[in-house]
């Protein structure tokens, strides 16, 4: 119940600021489309407070593992390691 809360004040605070920003282009994401889902009536405010809530329990486990298997598949790719290092490096140095 006190998560539902926060979602709903979150969702609020990201309603609020896009209907000031002058480019919505730099501020749309999931959060943002699910919100204009709402104003054009194709979602409830259920509906969008329980899909940002299932979002924010589900995203860290899913890249969690995500991340796990991107980490193996690079250890056992050396070439493909060896091509990130050196494209980091070029982008942020050494």
């Amino acid at each position: 119940k006190d998560l539902k809360g926060a979602m709903e004040i979150l969702i609020e605070q990201k309603r609020q600021k896009l209907s000031t920003v002058e480019k919505l282009d730099e501020h749309m994401d999931f959060a943002s489309q699910l919100i204009f889902a709402q104003n054009r009536g194709d979602l409830t405010a259920e509906n969008v407070n329980q899909c940002v809530l299932e979002m924010m329990i589900a995203a860290p486990d899913t890249l969690s593992v995500t991340l796990f298997f991107m980490l193996i598949l690079i250890a056992e790719h050396p070439t493909v390691e060896e091509e990130m290092m050196r494209e980091i490096e070029t982008v942020v140095g050494k």
